[in-house]
């Protein structure tokens, strides 16, 4: 088991938009453990594996999860979080180039907290993530992890 308080778990593919997504949360000091995996069941491995231990996340602020991913699609995590009472509570972005109205409304109805599509430009980006880490890890207040302990 890790046991390192993990602040965000970051589900995503491309590397590109890993190093970006880091760089901007980095550039703002506002996280100090991102942890990354590559596609969706990945992800549920991170949350429901066998060998899972709920200290492992218990600190998680955010999840950042992309829709295009392999495996497991983004939509398909997001419906496994949202539906299970330990990982309900968790703040759920969508960071996605989707340009698609049904991602968009499928997201919502699945209960995901936020959906953000990432801009082309590199500043843009840059900015959405500041924007993004500004509100969801310093001015939100979340529910306890797990919604069982209340």
């Amino acid at each position: 088991m890790n046991h390192k308080p993990i602040e965000i778990l970051l589900v995503e593919d491309n590397d590109f938009d890993v190093e970006l997504t880091m760089r901007a949360l980095r550039k703002n000091n506002m996280v100090n453990e991102i942890r990354v995996v590559r596609d969706g069941e990945e992800a549920l491995q991170f949350f429901f594996g066998s060998d899972v231990d709920p200290v492992d996340w218990a600190s998680l602020k955010l999840v950042l999860l992309d829709l295009k991913l392999p495996k497991v699609d983004g939509l398909q995590v997001l419906r496994k979080l949202k539906e299970d009472e330990r990982t309900c509570v968790l703040p759920v972005v969508i960071l996605t180039s989707s340009k698609e109205d049904q991602d968009l409304v499928r997201s919502y109805r699945l209960g995901v907290n936020s959906y953000l599509q990432k801009p082309v430009d590199f500043g843009e980006f840059q900015e959405l993530v500041r924007q993004m880490g500004l509100y969801w890890l310093l001015v939100n207040h979340r529910a306890g992890v797990l919604a069982n302990q209340q």
